[in-house]
């Protein structure tokens, strides 16, 4: 396997371009216009030919991507998603893809702000595997320093919920409220900055698609709240 093919080039959809060029020739397809000498940007036709395509749309958008995608692709290619949110996207893969199409679910937990730290983790989900690319992939991921993390769709999106639904929702929380920095910081308001700064360098679109996508947030939110309440009563008490 020579060349493989991304379609979205975003923040995110750049960050699997570099990750992936390390190893093979990369296609790009975006709907926009992609200004950068280094990509090998590609038709949408060009896009769908390689035999790995990774898709790197936002959450929202994906649906509608894969319903197009569906009546276009040959048979035998190995679709892989790198969604933030895991249990909509595979479904939405096993609904609509052709049946002879493999299907690998993954969500690297790292972005753009956070690769070049140690300890990057990504969670893999063969869904469907009858061409046995999933431990190729494990395996290439695994070479550049990645952890991979073996979880169904449904567990990933009940621990997300709370350690990536959670982390997103105070951050842009603690981003609304404001925090100057000083010259006495102690190393937890450090942590906060640091924290607002991963977060918030993401869109919009990703923090509302992380909350609305994900079925377990709304129980996360509503015991945030709950958490909330609790300590500003015994504060007041």
């Amino acid at each position: 396997m020579n060349k493989v093919s991304i379609i979205g080039f975003g923040r995110f959809g750049a960050m699997l371009h570099s990750l992936l060029s390390k190893g093979f020739e990369v296609d790009v397809y975006d709907k926009n216009p992609i200004d950068n000498s280094e990509v090998n940007e590609v038709s949408f036709e060009e896009v769908l030919k390689n035999d790995t395509i990774f898709i790197a749309v936002p959450i929202r958008d994906f649906e509608d991507l894969v319903i197009n995608i569906s009546s276009k692709i040959q048979s035998g290619k190995t679709i892989i998603d790198v969604c933030s949110v895991k249990v909509f996207p595979k479904q939405v893969m096993i609904d609509n893809l052709p049946a002879e199409t493999d299907i690998i679910a993954t969500h690297p937990l790292f972005g753009p702000d956070s690769l070049k730290d140690s300890g990057s983790v990504m969670t893999m989900e063969a869904v469907r595997d009858s061409s046995e690319r999933y431990n190729f992939w494990k395996n290439y991921f695994e070479s550049q320093n990645i952890t991979i993390e073996e979880i169904s769709a449904e567990e990933h999106d009940m621990m997300a919920a709370r350690s990536q639904g959670l982390t997103h929702f105070v951050g842009r929380v603690i981003d609304d409220f404001g925090t100057n920095q000083t010259r006495i910081d102690t190393e937890g308001y450090k942590a906060l900055h640091k924290l607002v700064s991963q977060t918030c360098n993401d869109t919009w679109d990703l923090f509302e698609d992380i909350q609305n996508y994900n079925p377990y947030t709304e129980k996360m939110i509503s015991e945030l709240n709950g958490s909330f309440k609790k300590i500003s009563e015994i504060i007041e008490k």
